[in-house]
């Protein structure tokens, strides 16, 4: 009779969980630390994970769901598409071949054992505010991926250990390039202690990756087993792609049965000449972090975990988009509204384990400037309410759903930039009634102090985040100039002493009892 092949025991597995888990909680911090700008050291726009050989997710640290979720999807073709060698790094942010949007940098690093066999990948994706798009925060009003900025193929950054400095400096312009040698640093370190790792096992790596694997998959089909079976389709809208065409409707349809889930977008509007359209990466990261706020907590976010789900959209539509479609805000606010068109057709089958809509949008504010005093880029996302559940109020001024960003201090704020901050607070009464209301969003009030260029790229100004179980619909958005209303999407130029004022969305509420409760 032949021997079982080894395993490690249930704690053991454990102690492995959380030991890799822990490899890319220190990538992170390493990242946060040695970074230049506030984007990274603030906001924490950044993501890191450890891959197998063949680019299967293993482990991951508490992130930013889009990032990482894209990555889960996409790696695989980046490995096959490199020879890895030990000392590299390779550089990717094209969204066609495995990024997001251009802003998103992910460097990837092979871990290698002593005898040279290739045993898994270390890797981090930042956000940088200028990659060189043509408007300061490189978060532009595109037509065109090229518009959007520098469009990097899978390329070797590092080559035996060496930084490739030339290849920055030729697609920047000279420079530290100070965030770049962050993610460099923040690999090394990964690599140093999944060596640690592995070196510690009581079975060869790939053994108890594969145990991962498929202990995640067990735990998700039986969560999943545990939803009612049938089809269940819903329908929500993006206000507009910038250029004229609204209420472009993200159609779902999500099939659960004993084989699992099929997830399909099939009735999604076609690509636009705006840039909201976004790759299936992008589309993968939505529908997988769905899933897993449906999972127990203590699941391990692995390839495993998301085995039993099957994502399709049709070519050339919004949600599958080709190159060279501009997508620059299809990553960040076409995301959020593929979570609430997925979370929608989920309320049908489980009311009371999905919240109402929150904020719907990571309301981006891009700006910048070219002049004597030196060229400067800032980017970010504000914060708004979030939906109402079965268990409770929305909570406010929160990062929901697809990013899971901080704020920028305005303390690091007006010290970085030529910018001052006239009103930071909630935004009261912009939660949705209902036995749970839904969140309070924020004001934010910039004052500009020297000319400037300003781009606005936000959502849920038409169409407001939708109450559930009866609850009321959340406050839209607004955005307003020197006290005129702005477009949802919108490129300006300032001068000194002009104000830009951005009103955030409250989440909708839950319930169809009044409004009972709040939370802040």
């Amino acid at each position: 009779m032949a021997a079982s092949p080894p395993k490690l025991d249930p704690v053991k597995l454990g102690l492995f969980v959380s030991r890799m888990e822990s490899v890319c909680e220190e990538m992170g911090a390493v990242l946060q630390r040695t970074a230049f700008s506030p984007n990274i050291k603030d906001r924490l726009d950044f993501s890191c994970a450890i891959f197998d050989a063949k680019g299967h997710l293993c482990a991951q640290a508490a992130h930013i769901p889009v990032h990482l979720g894209s990555m889960a999807y996409a790696m695989a073709d980046i490995v096959d598409a490199c020879e890895w060698q030990q000392g590299d790094m390779v550089v990717v942010n094209d969204p066609f071949l495995g990024g997001t949007h251009l802003p998103d940098v992910t460097v990837i690093a092979p871990c290698f054992d002593a005898s040279g066999a290739l045993l898994a990948f270390v890797a981090n994706r930042a956000h940088h505010a200028d990659i060189g798009a043509s408007a300061p925060g490189s978060m532009p009003l595109s037509k065109t991926l090229d518009e959007e900025g520098v469009v990097i193929p899978p390329t070797v950054l590092v080559r035996a250990g060496i930084l490739a400095k030339n290849l920055l400096d030729d697609w920047f312009g000279e420079g530290q390039h100070g965030d770049f040698i962050a993610q460099v640093s923040a690999n090394r370190t990964g690599l140093q202690r999944l060596n640690e790792v592995i070196t510690g096992l009581a079975v060869p790596f790939g053994v108890a990756v594969n145990q991962l694997q498929d202990y995640a998959e067990v735990i998700a089909r039986r969560r999943l087993a545990e939803l009612p079976r049938g089809s269940f389709a819903f329908t929500d809208y993006m206000d507009d792609d910038g250029f004229g065409h609204l209420q472009l409707p993200i159609a779902v349809t999500i099939d659960l049965s004993v084989k699992g889930v099929v997830v399909d977008f099939s009735g999604t509007a076609l690509q636009v000449e705006g840039n909201i359209n976004c790759p299936l990466s992008v589309v993968a990261a939505a529908v997988y972090y769905v899933f897993r706020c449906l999972m127990p907590d203590e699941v391990p976010v692995c390839a495993g975990l998301f085995r039993a789900i099957r994502i399709s959209a049709p070519l050339g539509c919004l949600l599958n988009a080709q190159r060279p479609a501009a997508v620059a805000a299809g990553n960040v606010e076409t995301s959020m509204r593929i979570s609430d068109a997925v979370l929608g057709a989920l309320a049908q089958a489980a009311p009371d384990l999905i919240p109402a809509a929150s904020q719907g949008t990571m309301n981006n504010v891009a700006m910048g400037g070219r002049g004597a005093g030196g060229d400067w880029d800032y980017y970010e996302t504000i914060a708004g309410g979030m939906g109402g559940h079965a268990s409770g109020a929305g909570l406010s001024a929160v990062q929901s759903h697809m990013t899971n960003t901080l704020n920028t201090p305005v303390e690091s704020l007006e010290m970085h930039y030529p910018l001052r901050v006239r009103r930071y607070e909630l935004r009261h009464d912009s939660g949705g009634s209902g036995q749970y209301c839904g969140g309070e969003g924020l004001i934010r009030e910039f004052e500009f102090l020297t000319p400037t260029q300003f781009t606005l790229l936000t959502e849920r100004r038409r169409l407001a985040p939708w109450g559930l179980a009866g609850g009321g619909d959340g406050a839209v958005g607004k955005n307003s100039f020197n006290g005129q209303e702005l477009p949802a999407k919108v490129s300006m130029s300032a001068v000194a002493g002009d104000v830009l004022r951005i009103e955030t969305p409250g989440g909708g509420g839950w319930g169809g009892l009044g409004r009972l409760t709040s939370e802040v």
